[in-house]
């Protein structure tokens, strides 16, 4: 079976990290095109041997055509499309195409995605118009299914497959410790609490700083970038912690960071995949958060993982409380590290891909 991915760049943000991770445990002939700039993964996925195309657009009725050529001369039989825009560009170039078995990813659709734009109602109505052209989609949590049905899309449509961790990439490595930790300005002895994700407003990372505020002699690392970067700068500057906060910025792979790390914390609410949580678990770090489906999965099975422990919302001072708890830990350990947990098989790569596959041979009739 020939499967075309359709995805609007291969830049270094979570969906294109798990494109990475699928397409090369898929057992079907799969192909990648990017809508506009190819980004940094399209070389680590050509030297997996996948072809990788580049559009060169991502707007207009020129890309559905463009879509709808490079379809027909492949003769793919599935055509699986990532995040919104390429979401209703592809699953129009694919019907135009003549081809029916169509699958989109809903990576993250939440209430903020439509609200956040101007013509919301536009944009929940292209959606919908392209969801109709497809015959499945994929919602990566079942927070992301529900949004989906709320907007309309018909509950028979959709499938939840989770977000996949490969655990092997994230093992703790002292070297890539010590060469983050120089490049960060971060004594060896000194412990660090890390956070990793979109730094947005109310994601949270506020109460992380605040929280760091009232442990002496611990530096906080936030990893990745976005609209409130310069809030918590400057909330950094207030507190008085601009010489104890360091942000990394956006980086390509999380594994670096998360070795330089002592305690993990992710604070975010409700609408996150946890995806992170897995992987600082995958790390051997100690692991905080708020939100984290597959966590909560194996809670609800009275299942639990050394070191994993789920904050309250109804306390705010549960972040504190946790963080020196676990700080306290960490120093009686001498630093060393937990060992590499994981939420099970289930959210492993290869059975994600297992799961896509099946969906594949689903609606190609197979």
């Amino acid at each position: 079976m020939r499967v075309l991915h359709v995805i609007g760049t291969l830049a270094a943000g979570g969906a294109e990290q798990q494109l990475r991770l699928l397409v090369p445990r898929l057992p079907h002939d799969c192909e990648v095109v990017t809508l506009a700039r190819p980004g940094p993964l399209a070389t680590a996925m050509r030297s997996t041997g996948t072809a990788v195309h580049e559009l060169g657009t991502d707007r207009g009725p020129a890309t559905i055509v463009r879509l709808r050529r490079l379809i027909r001369l492949g003769r793919f039989d599935v055509v699986h499309t990532h995040l919104y825009r390429a979401c209703v560009q592809g699953r129009f170039a694919a019907r135009l195409a003549g081809v029916r078995p169509v699958v989109a990813t809903a990576h993250h659709l939440s209430a903020r995605f439509v609200e956040d734009r101007p013509a919301s109602g536009r944009v929940r109505a292209l959606y919908l118009a392209g969801e109709r052209a497809g015959q499945a989609t994929i919602a990566v949590t079942p927070a992301v299914a529900g949004r989906l049905r709320a907007w309309g899309v018909p509950d028979a449509r959709i499938t939840v497959i989770p977000k996949a961790v490969d655990a092997a990439e994230f093992r703790f490595d002292p070297a890539l410790r010590a060469a983050a930790r120089a490049r960060l300005e971060i004594a060896e002895g000194v412990p660090v609490v890390g956070g990793v994700g979109r730094l947005e407003h109310g994601g949270g990372f506020d109460r992380l700083i605040r929280a760091v505020g009232e442990l002496p002699g611990i530096t906080l690392l936030l990893v990745g970038d976005g609209p409130a970067r310069v809030a918590l700068q400057r909330l950094a500057v207030i507190e008085g912690l601009a010489d104890r906060v360091r942000f990394a910025g956006t980086v390509g792979h999380a594994r670096e960071m998360l070795c330089a790390m002592d305690v993990f914390a992710s604070p975010s609410g409700p609408g996150t995949a946890g995806l992170v949580v897995l992987e600082a678990l995958a790390a051997g770090l100690p692991a905080l958060y708020a939100t984290c489906p597959p966590l909560d999965e194996l809670a609800a099975a009275r299942t639990d993982l050394d070191g994993a422990h789920r904050l309250s919302p109804r306390d705010p001072q549960s972040l504190v409380r946790a963080l020196r708890t676990e700080v306290l830990c960490h120093r009686e350990r001498h630093g060393a590290r937990l060992p590499a947990r994981s939420a099970g098989d289930r959210y492993s790569a290869a059975a994600v891909a297992a799961s896509v596959s099946g969906l594949y041979d689903r609606v190609a009739g197979r």
